[in-house]
């Protein structure tokens, strides 16, 4: 007997029935929150909101950028600086913030600090990842 996966968050729909005795689903196309599977690690972006909120230096706007490096995908955090943060303050914030997601979550990210007010402010729903892979 199949077993249909309820709240799964998996984006697809059932296809019409045949003369088959059961059911099947289109293939999935993609995820309904904003969860990242990345490496094989699942990764929310709630994840890398509380390691960049307890950083010194850092603001809370971050933004997450999807890309692939030849055949592995890559992640890259760009966080914002504080106003007071100066170059040293900047660099070892990304170091920290680096180390404290491999450590918490299991997968190496790349981090960059950027200038306060550099990053954009989102008048609704704040859009956390952008995906920059080829589909």
């Amino acid at each position: 007997m199949p077993v249909v996966r309820y709240r799964t968050r998996d984006l697809t729909r059932l296809l019409p029935g045949t003369a088959r005795a059961f059911r099947r689903m289109e293939k999935i196309t993609g995820r309904s929150d904003d969860m990242v599977i990345l490496r094989g690690v699942n990764l929310f972006p709630t994840q890398i909101e509380e390691i960049v909120l307890r950083t010194p230096g850092v603001a809370p706007h971050f933004q997450l950028r999807l890309t692939r490096e030849g055949r592995m995908d890559a992640l890259t955090v760009r966080a914002a600086a504080r106003p007071d943060a100066d170059a040293a303050t900047r660099a070892a914030a990304a170091r920290s913030v680096e180390a404290a997601v491999k450590d918490g979550i299991g997968v190496s990210v790349g981090v960059e600090i950027v200038d306060p007010e550099t990053r954009e402010r989102s008048v609704g729903k704040i859009r956390r990842i952008v995906d920059l892979r080829p589909r």
